[in-house]
């Protein structure tokens, strides 16, 4: 979620300011880049219509730039060789904490006779790339926090380049960013104290600095880091649970921005594009609230054009074994006036492909059947009523609706007991929209249908 939500940030600035947004793998560390990762990566873009521009470039397919660009800062003097092994450096930083200090490189081999340097080298003694840290400071202006710098006597030397040649991390960025011209950089907070490891590289490396942005993380409802049990899963598996893209474009476009002012909540992506500017962005961590996010895709989905709506909903039915392709196509106008209806009910497009079937054909369940027609000849008096009433009026479901609760009144019975067993006979349920909405979606022809069948029912039960 987080990952979305930055890439989400950084489409809407760059589409703002008529900017390229740029996609790239980091996949030089091969422990923690998987396949299945990078397809979730692209396959969550894609579904949230976060298009990128030019080739995707692919981390690994550079480090022989990256190991360029050790060589050229060990030139030029930023970058020194470094043969301490990993056991030294451990027993070192075990003495060190044992003495109550923190640990940090003490910088020996940069104290090295580069002849001695020289003969390591042609012997085949294993060796890392460490760059030299400078006296001062390093900051940069951050388009979320402001003015943010860190005293570099607090930062040893740090590894750019592996024993097997291999790029770090921030190398690789660097380097990469560097070549792709990249000129605004929004991220997580969590990459804050990477930043002024970079800012010396660009500036070793003689290019100008990016914009830095860095954002807040997202918590979950009980204010720690999000993790799977707030519902943290990629973002793309959030459709399976009815959830439309645009709404959580919406949703995740507010955690951490705000347009400011009095603003709407529901936005659709033109406006969002309208309005995001980094003075927006919020300096404090934001709350996935996941009833926040199902409120905002009930406000899609009921704003969202039926021809679009359709096909979803139907997809979730035949999968689901709800219904059949000529069932649907038979229904003729009555399965959109159901959509139409419904959609303004539910909060997600699972919810309301539920929903349909109770329109598409009537059954009775027989518990749902001893409640809502427990008496069976008060429930045959009032299908009677029903029928009567329908088969007599003109068709306007609001105004026989009026009518049988006037029936009730005048009959001195509670409105409940007259609409609820009419409900039952027309939907097979006890719950439903209105009497009004559920005659409006089934059409006169098919409530006369249905009244008649509970009818026929209820006679064979009375017998």
């Amino acid at each position: 979620m987080g990952g979305a939500r930055t890439a989400l940030f950084n489409w809407l600035f760059a589409r703002r300011y008529e900017g390229q947004f740029l996609l790239r793998v980091e996949d030089t560390d091969k422990a923690r880049g998987t396949e299945e990762s990078t397809r979730a990566i692209f396959e969550g873009m894609r579904w949230l219509g976060l298009d990128w521009d030019e080739e995707v470039v692919h981390q690994g397919d550079n480090v022989a730039r990256h190991r360029a660009d050790a060589e050229r800062m060990l030139a030029n003097g930023h970058a020194y060789r470094c043969f301490c092994t990993a056991a030294e450096l451990d027993e070192r930083r075990k003495a060190a904490e044992a003495g109550g200090g923190a640990f940090k490189y003490d910088r020996r081999c940069d104290r090295l006779d580069p002849t001695e340097v020289q003969q390591r080298l042609a012997v085949g003694a294993p060796s890392v790339v460490r760059f030299r840290v400078p006296e001062g400071t390093t900051g940069w202006t951050d388009l979320v926090h402001g003015e943010i710098s860190f005293p570099n006597k607090d930062i040893e030397d740090f590894v750019v380049l592996r024993t097997d040649a291999t790029p770090i991390y921030n190398l690789a960025v660097v380097s990469d960013d560097i070549a792709m011209r990249i000129t605004v950089v929004m991220r997580g907070d969590d990459h804050i104290s990477n930043t002024p490891k970079q800012v010396m590289l660009y500036r070793a490396l003689g290019a100008e600095l990016p914009q830095f942005a860095h954002l807040p993380m997202i918590l979950g409802a009980d204010g720690k880091k999000l993790s799977k049990r707030h519902g943290a899963t990629a973002v793309a598996d959030w459709q399976h649970e009815g959830i439309l893209p645009q709404a959580m474009v919406n949703f995740l476009a507010l955690l951490g921005w705000s347009p400011g002012g009095d603003f709407a909540e529901v936005m659709t992506l033109d406006e969002l594009i309208a309005k995001f500017n980094a003075d927006g962005l919020l300096k404090k961590a934001s709350i996935f609230d996941v009833k926040k996010l199902e409120w905002m895709n009930g406000q899609h989905l009921a704003r969202m054009p039926i021809e679009r709506l359709e096909p979803l909903v139907t997809a979730i039915l035949l999968q689901e074994g709800l219904a059949t392709v000529p069932e649907l196509a038979a229904l003729d106008d009555r399965y959109r006036r159901a959509l139409e209806i419904l959609r303004t009910r539910v909060r997600s497009v699972t919810d309301l492909a539920m929903q349909v079937p109770t329109y598409l054909r009537v059954s009775y369940d027989e518990s749902a059947v001893t409640k809502a027609w427990s008496t069976v000849a008060d429930a045959i008096h009032v299908v009677d009523l029903a029928h009567e009433t329908v088969s007599a009026a003109s068709w306007d479901p609001q105004a026989i609706e009026h009518s049988l609760r006037a029936v009730a009144e005048a009959q001195g019975l509670a409105v409940g007991r007259v609409l609820g067993p009419i409900r039952m006979a027309l939907t097979g349920s006890v719950s439903s929209p209105s009497i009004s909405e559920v005659m409006q979606i089934l059409g006169r022809d098919e409530s006369l249908s249905r009244l008649g069948q509970a009818k026929s029912f209820l006679a064979g039960r009375r017998a």
